[in-house]
């Protein structure tokens, strides 16, 4: 049985059903609620390790409950709803959700999602208990207390936005940062000539971070919602 508990937060009851077949065959925990004031209420008291949102919900939007739930946890919340415009991800996004899914969507993908969302928890759980300065994943590795970041052993050769670009998509490896979050987090603001400077310094960036800018492996592009760092697994040392 794996040990996730995920809360499915979903008022169909045929995506409710397909959801939680998908987790039964594939053992996961589960525990379901039909509406926003339920969900915000079994997050409460189980304390799930992944919640799985829907926004159209009969009593509120969505987009409250993850504002509600984010004035007191962390927890992971992946959005999976009928609506497909950026502005809908954005604002989902923007009010703390980790990922987003729209539907029609294939079981492959939802289980994909989630072990994305796995691997995300593992890793700050492990820098919870470590507590270490530096950061690897796959050849890159930063160092944080130096201030240096290093590919394949290499420096990097980093202006002062874009090392801090890289830490702050490295400090939310797996999770969707949009254009407006990483704006203010890097500028204090976010008009749109820092949106323009954002893509300019990201593309800036991968020229130095990635072996082929044209196929990324570390740096992800959500077309009109932001960026998100890949998770890369370890190439096999040759002996």
């Amino acid at each position: 049985m794996n040990k996730y508990l995920i809360l499915v937060v979903e008022d169909d009851p045929s995506v409710k059903s397909l959801i939680t077949t998908t987790l039964q065959m594939h053992e996961y925990r589960y525990i379901t609620a039909a509406n926003g004031t339920s969900a915000i209420m079994q997050t409460s008291s189980h304390r799930p390790d992944i919640i799985l949102l829907d926004l159209g919900l009969p009593d509120m939007d969505g987009v409250d409950v993850i504002k509600r739930i984010r004035t007191w946890s962390n927890v992971p919340i992946i959005v999976i709803s009928a609506r497909s415009e950026d502005t809908d991800k954005i604002d989902a996004l923007d009010a703390g959700a980790d990922d987003y899914l729209t539907k029609p969507f294939s079981v492959e993908e939802l289980l994909a999602r989630l072990r994305v969302t796995q691997r995300r928890i593992a890793i700050m759980q492990n820098e919870n208990k470590t507590d270490e300065s530096v950061f690897t994943n796959g050849m890159l590795r930063i160092d944080y207390a130096a201030g240096c970041a290093y590919m394949n052993g290499e420096a990097l050769h980093l202006t002062p936005i874009e090392y801090k670009l890289l830490c702050l998509l490295a400090h939310n490896i797996g999770k969707v940062l949009t254009h407006t979050y990483i704006t203010q987090k890097i500028w204090g603001n976010s008009l749109e000539s820092d949106i323009a400077s954002l893509r300019v310094f990201m593309a800036t960036l991968r020229k130095k971070l990635e072996a082929n800018p044209n196929s990324p492996q570390y740096i992800q592009t959500h077309i009109g919602v932001g960026y998100r760092m890949l998770k890369v697994e370890e190439p096999l040392q040759e002996f």
